[in-house]
């Protein structure tokens, strides 16, 4: 049977429609501005930033590979969060779990301060963190990356993770009890399964700021031996003149694991969010 509209249901759905496209364009435009930048020349950029490239300059791409050694700087990069991930779900999961499903005085005292790091800017931090770091002799090593990477994204993680194992019913918990599982068991066999698409979620956030952090890599890092991807886009500057053209190429090859991260675990992330967020 056809839908009969009402005058005022068109101008509502008309207005959600522009709204959708208008939201859509603000998140996309500056990307493909980006991608279409990358493909140009500089005279190109700088007589018209905003037009077509006449021909398809690939090779800012193979140029942004071997001036700025984004290879090595990608494998840096890729050690880096991975290790920042792993690191941070293994504290996340053990921490969480202590949070959410143990009874003992204090608890809500500890969740409370290891929380209230989501509250406070991470500038904040910079010179503890690079006091810490020098006095350790871990200055110029991608541990200190990790160790910095891990502790500025536990307080988000650990918010996330906790709301959402809360959710998990404790019937399953207390028949794992009457079935013999101890505290290990019901870690590993019962919550850590069913906690996935938080652990998922905290892991993306992890992974993402861990690849696109710039100030704390600058300042923790001084040598290519032990730079992440994002330090090397400053190559492409100098005091005289700057590779726009490369340096937009570059800029591609940085942001593409992230998006394509999101695209497939985007389903879990936002999962992991609402399941958290409305039953914690």
């Amino acid at each position: 049977m056809k839908r009969h509209y009402t005058p005022a249901q068109i101008v509502l759905n008309l207005f959600k429609w522009v709204l959708l496209i208008s939201l859509l364009a603000v998140a996309l435009l500056p990307l493909i501005w980006l991608l279409v930048s990358s493909l140009r020349t500089n005279l190109e950029l700088q007589t018209n930033p905003f037009g077509w490239p006449d021909r398809m300059q690939w090779v800012n791409y193979t140029k942004a590979l071997a001036m700025a050694s984004l290879p090595r700087l990608l494998l840096n990069s890729v050690v880096v969060a991975a290790s920042s991930v792993i690191l941070n779900s293994i504290v996340t999961a053990m921490g969480s779990f202590i949070l959410s499903r143990e009874r003992f005085k204090g608890r809500d005292v500890l969740y409370t301060i290891l929380t209230a790091g989501v509250l406070v800017p991470v500038i904040s931090f910079m010179v503890p963190y690079f006091s810490f770091i020098t006095k350790s002799g871990l200055y110029n090593t991608l541990f200190a990356l990790v160790l910095v990477y891990t502790a500025v994204n536990i307080p988000v993680s650990i918010f996330l993770v906790t709301a959402f194992m809360k959710s998990i019913p404790r019937e399953l918990e207390e028949a794992s009890v009457i079935d013999g599982c101890g505290f290990f068991k019901r870690f590993s066999v019962i919550i850590l399964p069913l906690s996935r698409s938080g652990l998922v979620t905290a892991a993306t956030f992890c992974f993402i700021y861990s690849w696109n952090e710039f100030l704390m890599a600058m300042l923790l890092t001084s040598s290519i031996e032990s730079r992440t991807i994002q330090l090397g886009i400053k190559f492409f500057t100098s005091q005289f003149i700057t590779d726009y053209a490369s340096m937009y190429a570059a800029v591609i090859i940085t942001i593409i694991p992230s998006i394509v991260g999101y695209v497939f675990l985007h389903d879990k992330i936002i999962g992991g969010l609402t399941a958290g967020g409305v039953k914690g």
